[in-house]
């Protein structure tokens, strides 16, 4: 009988949780075509990185999370969740890095819809979402997180409601707000 990878993926995670230092190398050969679809959203999403392809960002991500020795998933979502996250950090200081190198200068502002759109200044509009979720996350930190799982992780609403543990018409309620409010905040910033 084949176990169920899903389930799989919890056991490991849990054994990571509980101090076996293995258990973050045996989880990636179950998770790496999952993350390399959410590396490909967010390259997409913010205009790629030229510097850094997909496979580069899940390697990045993935050194990321062997660093963090004292991290606990809950279960697959949760995983892929603090993935996309690591992504989103990853992405987020090669594009102020390019900026300090360029001066930034002349980035006009642009709604979070439109951020997903190819467009010269996009180096600018993520950064621009970067702050303006860091705000967000002041405000109401589980806003943040939906957005990270249905924007750059790439989840369906279902995915999103079992990552961060709450009813799926909670994170659908939660995600037309986050993106009201960040509608509102980009277009004022």
């Amino acid at each position: 009988m084949n176990p169920n990878p899903a389930t799989g993926l919890t056991v490991l995670l849990h054994a990571h949780a509980n101090g076996d230092s293995g258990a973050l190398n045996r989880i990636v050969p179950l998770v790496y075509d999952e993350l390399r679809r959410i590396a490909r959203i967010q390259a997409r999403r913010t205009g790629g990185d030229h510097t850094l392809d997909t496979t580069g960002l899940v390697h990045e991500a993935y050194l990321r999370l062997i660093d963090q020795s004292q991290a606990t998933w809950r279960d697959r979502g949760h995983f892929f969740a603090v993935c996309a996250l690591a992504m989103r950090q990853i992405l987020v200081d090669r594009a102020r890095a390019r900026l300090r190198g360029k001066r930034g200068g002349g980035a006009e502002m642009r709604s979070l819809d439109e951020v997903g759109e190819p467009a010269a200044s996009q180096t600018a509009q993520l950064l621009d979402v970067d702050r303006a979720l860091d705000k967000l996350g002041s405000i109401d930190p589980r806003l943040v997180r939906v957005v990270e799982c249905r924007y750059f992780a790439g989840f369906t609403e279902q995915e999103t409601a079992e990552a961060l543990g709450v009813s799926l018409r909670t994170a659908q309620r939660e995600w037309l707000k986050a993106r009201a409010w960040l509608r509102q905040e980009l277009v004022h910033a």
